[in-house]
């Protein structure tokens, strides 16, 4: 593996490349299906007038191989939290060492912008991820059901 690799904040340029790898986390999820939004709103909630999400990307000579995307989630509980949306390594590049510093830079975000702490989802039979995300010590709740509604 090369040695030129960097941490930096997506710009609306990576967008593309960014939608490219959601595409690939769909297929490996078995829900290619699903992904249906357009490059133009993916752009727009983060770069727009009115950003509401954000996102890290890790390149190998200057190829974006990875993101995390996160947005801010306010818990009555424990007030502003870091909500991690996705974390994505090309699937060439798992295993080399880039999710760690996706999550590491993560967890420097949350002390930086003083969230309470940073929450995210995992399917239960994602083994790698879930445990990838053991290494940190991370709490799992099985005690919750996740909800949605789709309004056309």
């Amino acid at each position: 593996m090369s040695n030129d690799i960097s941490i930096r904040r997506a710009v609306r340029e990576d967008c593309p490349r960014l939608l490219e790898l959601v595409h690939e986390l769909a297929v490996y999820e078995k829900a290619p299906e699903e992904v249906t939004v357009t490059l133009e709103h993916f752009t727009d909630s983060g770069f727009g007038p009115n950003p509401v999400w954000w996102a890290f990307v890790v390149t190998v000579d200057g190829v974006v191989e990875g993101f995390a995307l996160y947005y801010i989630r306010y818990s009555t509980w424990k007030g502003q939290r870091l909500y991690l949306e996705d974390l994505i390594v090309t699937e060439k590049m798992r295993g080399k060492g880039l999710g760690k510093l996706l999550f590491d830079r993560l967890l420097q975000e949350v002390k930086e912008k003083k969230f309470s702490g940073m929450v995210w989802q995992v399917l239960d039979w994602n083994e790698p991820a879930i445990n990838f995300y053991k290494r940190y010590n991370a709490s799992f709740d099985a005690g919750w059901v996740n909800c949605a509604v789709t309004v056309s």
